[in-house]
């Protein structure tokens, strides 16, 4: 059984940061990629964020320059930093993983429960 835990969430005025986390636990064997997407109120659920095991990071172009991905491959924990916040970054964020556990011969997606984030203007 593998669990995504999410921290980091919460209220900051606009121009200001978060740094989220998500950390993958149980049996893990072998993680290809971790994400971050966000949900908005009324909205689809978007990829704000994505890195990739010997390929890199992408970003939504709504977020270039502003976020950063970065991830600790020891505590299979990935963070999201969030620099120069803005309203329209309110949303309820949501940590990805696609990863084989103990038990699977192929990889599966994997979704943390999510954390809000809201920017006051």
């Amino acid at each position: 059984q593998v669990t995504l835990v999410e921290s980091g969430g919460g209220l900051v005025q606009a121009g200001g940061s978060l740094r989220l986390s998500c950390a993958a636990s149980g049996n893990v064997i072998d993680i290809n990629s971790m994400s971050w997407y966000r949900q908005a109120a009324g909205k689809e659920r978007e990829r704000v964020a994505i890195i990739m095991s010997a390929v890199g990071t992408f970003y939504a172009d709504s977020v270039k320059g502003r976020f950063t991905i970065s991830r600790d491959n020891a505590k299979n924990t990935v963070f999201l930093q969030m620099d120069s916040l803005k309203p329209e970054d309110t949303a309820v964020y949501y940590c990805n993983a696609v990863l084989r556990s103990y038990g699977d011969s192929f990889l599966k997606p994997y979704w943390g429960q999510g954390t809000q984030v809201t920017v006051s203007s």
